[in-house]
């Protein structure tokens, strides 16, 4: 080369060298500072191509970062990456540190040969190296043979130098840039995690509590949508509760649920008490689609646990795929776990407030029923006596002489209303009294109980009644007489509940249940009326309160509570789900010892009654003693080759007065025994002139039926 071209051509690798310099200094972005550089080479130097490779993370291959031309666009399009010290002049280049001429490609064995590059027949591969650590290699290319002379071979070199210089210190810059960031989004979590700290223990409006949890996760990490769902009563779906933003809005006011363990994330976090990151919504098979959210291309769910307990489930969504850092989900997760204690310690105060309520409204109405029983008792005690009174003056009245008929007859009317007045009043005295003074507990059966209470009652056929007796229901402490007066007012007022329904019901269902570690037998009496009103809640147990006119004198409830507490048991009004009304009457269970008895033997025993509880009970322990029973539920039989006859006083299809007519013509009264879970005094004496042998209450236990047969 002549020194007029050499020195142009020196002025050329001066000029690219500068201008390389410049962009290094100038240009911030990595991406373009490479293309600039390749595009400076050919243009400067006059090359056919030139592109830069950088070192994956691995360093196991050169990947293509900047290319000149088309050529170059295609290449990175590909994804073109080259092995490092493979048979390639870059590998070869990367895996020595080493520069690499080839003058003639054709005849070097570690040239790749580059369909995207045909006319190539030169080609230089200089390492990038920052010390000894090689980051990449810069490839320059030509169409002509031994291309490169000294001069661009120390030129290209010193701009591989400064490049990989500038490439490090854009990294390093780059890794500050994302540490500052990462410090800042750190500082905004915390601060966030904080502002949760804070509305935990000051916001006490659960509602409140939460919508400004979701607020505050969006406007701290900048996420498209955050929402709090809680589990329902059955823990079969999880119920949104707080939302952000106008579609948080719309899908609470909506009842927005999602089913436990169903085709969802939340669903999946709580079913499987971990959480769940979906980093592309569109590659997840459990995600839920959902219109209000049309955006959302990742999502976390954070199920909210106090212990082992899944109380519901926290979703996070973003408009980016694979939007959350590892710091994300671990201050999120530190912010659900806060939110799930305060949740819990809320629903127990919840639970602590409504449980004082109760309290202290049982307490009320127990001193109100207790001041209005000793109010009664005391004002029946001094109307006992005027009707005597009366009685006496209507007799003496009739030894005065000479009274005017008119007067005789004015004098009359005044004395027929005080005694009337006066039998009223010893009426409600016996009607609220008499459960007090005839107290009596002892082991009983309650299903029994409710079945003869129901029988007895005839209940009106239009009224649908069903009946459900759990198996092998315990026995019950209680004074069955008073028990059936109990659930008899709660038939009742069911029963009027439903004159208005098209299709009156009536369900009855006996079950165990275990109240605050307490055995209780459960008789759940619901209708399908109208149900209670809100208001009327806490008026219903008062005495002579009634919302059904003045025909009624509103002591059935107050008597029904006044029963129930005097066994130690509960009575819950409530409204099911249906808007109708549920009474349920929790009887204790007996936690007495059964004592051991011993029953007749060799005898002949005929048992007038239904299959039922109490009948079975009767004839196994009777059989098994080693005696022989025959049931019949009829007044046609032979009644004269049984040794004892026990009558139920109640029976489903025919009246056990008729029975006991054929028994006292049959002359087989004196070995009669007639019993009833329900056995007032007056029916005592009415049934006893039938010249039976005896009239009492049902025996529930061997040792009771022992005691009756003696």
């Amino acid at each position: 080369m002549d020194k007029s071209k050499l020195a142009e051509r020196r002025a050329a690798l001066l000029h690219a060298g500068a201008r390389v310099s410049r962009n290094i200094i100038s240009i911030l972005d990595p991406e373009e500072l490479l293309q600039q550089t390749v595009n400076i080479i050919c243009e400067e130097f006059g090359f056919y191509y030139s592109g830069v490779f950088l070192l994956d993370e691995e360093r196991e291959w050169a990947v293509l970062q900047s290319g000149h031309g088309d050529a170059g666009a295609a290449m990175i399009a590909e994804g073109h990456k080259l092995k490092v010290g493979g048979l390639s002049m870059i590998g070869a280049a990367t895996g020595r540190n080493k520069a690499l001429i080839a003058l003639d490609v054709g005849d070097e064995p570690v040239h790749f040969k580059n369909p995207h590059l045909p006319l190539t027949r030169s080609e230089m591969a200089l390492p990038l190296a920052v010390g000894d650590k090689v980051i990449g290699a810069l490839t320059v290319q030509s169409v002509e043979e031994a291309a490169f002379t000294e001069d661009d071979i120390t030129a290209l070199q010193a701009m591989a130098d400064q490049l990989a210089v500038a490439i490090n210190n854009a990294r390093l810059y780059t890794e500050n840039h994302e540490l500052l960031a990462r410090a800042e989004r750190r500082a905004r979590l915390l601060e966030a995690a904080a502002e949760v700290s804070r509305n935990v223990t000051s916001i006490l409006d659960l509602d409140k509590l939460l919508h400004r949890m979701v607020d505050i996760i969006c406007e701290a990490y900048g996420f498209y949508y955050a929402g709090v769902f809680l589990l329902d009563k059955e823990k079969e779906a999880a119920v949104l509760q707080a939302g952000r933003g106008k579609a948080g809005k719309v899908m609470v006011g909506e009842g927005h649920h999602l089913k436990v363990g169903g085709l969802s994330m939340i669903g999946t976090a709580i079913a499987e008490r971990k959480a769940r990151i979906a980093l592309d919504v569109g590659e997840e098979a459990v995600h839920f689609k959902n219109p209000h959210l049309p955006l959302t291309r990742s999502e976390m769910a954070l199920p909210l646990m106090v212990g082992d307990k899944v109380i519901g489930a926290v979703t996070v969504q973003s408009t980016e795929e694979a939007a959350f850092s590892a710091e994300d989900i671990s201050s999120l997760q530190a912010m659900a776990d806060q939110l799930a204690v305060a949740l819990d310690n809320a629903r127990l105060l919840q639970e602590l407030e409504q449980a004082h309520a109760e309290l202290v409204r049982t307490k009320t109405f127990e001193a109100i029923a207790t001041a209005t029983t000793e109010a009664i008792h005391w004002i029946g005690n001094k109307a006992l006596p005027i009707t005597v009174s009366v009685q006496r003056l209507y007799d003496d009245l009739e030894d005065v002489p000479s009274m005017p008929p008119d007067q005789l007859e004015s004098i009359h009317e005044d004395l027929t209303l005080i005694q009337d007045s006066a039998r009223l009043i010893v009426a409600v005295k016996e009607h609220l009294i008499g459960p007090a003074r005839e107290y009596m507990p002892a082991p009983a059966m309650i299903e029994d109980v409710v079945k003869d209470t129901l029988t007895a009652m005839r209940i009106p056929e239009d009224v649908a009644v069903s009946y459900e007796a759990k198996a092998a229901l315990p026995l019950g402490i209680a004074d069955t007489t008073q028990l059936s007066r109990a659930i008899k007012y709660v038939l009742q007022n069911a029963i009027e509940a439903t004159a208005e329904a098209d299709a009156p019901a009536i369900d009855v269902v006996i079950e165990p249940k275990e109240d605050k570690g307490q055995l209780y037998i459960s008789v759940q009496i619901a209708d399908n009326g109208p149900g209670i009103p809100e208001d009327e809640f806490n008026k219903i147990w008062a005495t002579f309160y009634t919302t059904k006119g003045a025909k009624h004198a509103g002591l059935g409830l107050s008597a029904c509570m006044q029963i129930i507490k005097q066994i130690d048991g509960k009575i819950i009004a409530r409204n099911q789900a249906n808007g109708s009304a549920m009474f349920e009457l929790l009887v204790p269970v007996y936690q007495g010892k059964l004592a051991a008895t011993e029953l007749p033997v060799s005898q002949s025993f005929l048992l007038v009654d239904d299959e039922d509880a109490w009948s079975r009970f009767v004839e196994e322990s009777l059989v098994e003693a080693g005696n022989t029973v025959t049931r019949v539920a009829e007044a046609d039989i032979d009644f004269g080759p049984y040794d004892v006859i026990l009558v139920d006083e109640v029976l489903e299809d025919m009246n056990s007065i008729d029975v006991l007519t054929a028994i006292s013509k049959a002359g087989a009264g004196p070995k009669t025994l007639v019993v009833a879970s329900n056995m007032r005094v007056e029916r005592m004496m009415e049934l006893i002139r039938y010249g039976v042998r005896d009239v009492s209450v049902k025996p529930y236990t061997q040792a009771a039926l022992a005691e009756k047969l003696r």
